[in-house]
């Protein structure tokens, strides 16, 4: 991973030093796995110690790793952040939802309605995961179209092989059937629907199923329904494939990662059509208006039944998950950064 200290990019591996895998960290970590397997000659690793692999880790991004990059000719910043004076960025931002509503604590807030138009502006390239956020970012920080590149995420293998899902729900208590959300404990997530239907859903046997976990940047929501916190990485494509249904109520999404593992592994997914879940999921999932809780609460239940719907969704999902996969991620990153190295 470290084949030379000139080559020609240089990858900030700090997000990968997390415990806590999210949706930045899973891509952070197959990147640093498969960029330099793809090339080993282009990519160096830069990573710090752990201990500066969360909010201490912003002074080390920008005061130590441009000097330990100033050999390269480009740093790629696969987690929404970046040097600020850095002219050589590569930078892959996920979404704008700082911008699009009041989701995060102040400070929080503050430093990225801050730091995301400046990184951007001032990057070699952006990259992101959705038309949509594509042309948000451009619009927002007035940035050419063409300098904004989408490159769609992709899905690990195991989700479409998940494991006998029984050891898992024993485990941690699952007795009766579960529509299940997976993602952090944020405002933007809209999980308050899923309460709030919850005894609908009931009525028909199913139980509400939360697993992710707070962080300390977001507003934390209390709810009724059952809530795992963190499962380790391992743990999720049996959670998914054990669960009648994915929810994702979402008020804002810029890809929706956890849509595509469920249709990985066999479950059908009812999402929210704003922001990128509509991209995401195409016509393999039941999208619905987050602000419609009874048409949500309904095709949960739809989903959710022994039958054709079921079945259809089941299908169609496997079929688009096949289609995104983290070789061809790669890939697509590789590209466009050996055509800004030529």
């Amino acid at each position: 991973m470290h084949p030379s200290p000139a080559a020609p990019v240089v990858i900030n591996a700090r997000a990968a030093l997390r415990r806590e895998v999210g949706g930045v960290e899973r891509v952070t970590g197959e990147l640093v796995a498969r960029l330099p397997r793809l090339r080993p000659d282009r990519y160096r690793v830069i990573a710090p110690r752990p201990a500066f692999a969360h909010a201490a880790g912003h002074a080390w991004e920008q005061a130590a790793l441009p000097v330990l990059a100033r050999r390269s000719a480009l740093v790629l910043g696969p987690a929404n952040t970046a040097p600020l004076a850095g002219t050589t960025n590569v930078v892959m931002l996920y979404d704008v939802a700082p911008f699009a509503g009041r989701w995060y604590s102040p400070g929080y807030a503050r430093w990225h309605r801050f730091a995301l138009p400046r990184l951007a502006r001032r990057a070699r390239l952006v990259i992101t995961t959705s038309d949509v956020v594509a042309r948000q970012i451009s619009q927002l920080f007035q940035i050419d179209r063409a300098r904004v590149a989408t490159i769609p995420l992709g899905v690990a293998g195991r989700f479409a092989t998940p494991p006998d899902p029984g050891p898992l729900l024993q485990r941690l208590g699952l007795e009766r059937p579960y529509v299940l959300a997976v993602g952090t404990d944020a405002p933007r997530k809209n999980l308050a629907l899923l309460d709030r239907i919850a005894p609908q859903l009931a009525a028909a046997g199913l139980d509400v199923v939360l697993a992710g976990s707070s962080r300390p940047y977001m507003p934390r929501g209390e709810y009724r329904a059952r809530s795992l916190g963190y499962l380790p990485d391992a743990d999720l494509p049996a959670l998914y494939t054990g669960a009648a249904a994915l929810a994702m109520p979402s008020l804002y999404e810029g890809f929706g990662l956890p849509c595509l593992e469920a249709m990985a592994a066999g479950t059908p997914v009812v999402a929210s059509d704003r922001g990128a879940l509509p991209e995401t999921c195409a016509d393999a999932a039941l999208l619905i208006d987050p602000g419609d809780e009874q048409g949500f609460a309904e095709a949960l239940l739809r989903a959710a039944a022994p039958g054709h719907e079921r079945e259809r969704l089941i299908e169609l999902g496997r079929r688009r998950a096949a289609g995104f996969t983290w070789r061809r991620t790669a890939e697509a990153v590789d590209g466009l950064l050996g055509g800004l190295l030529t």
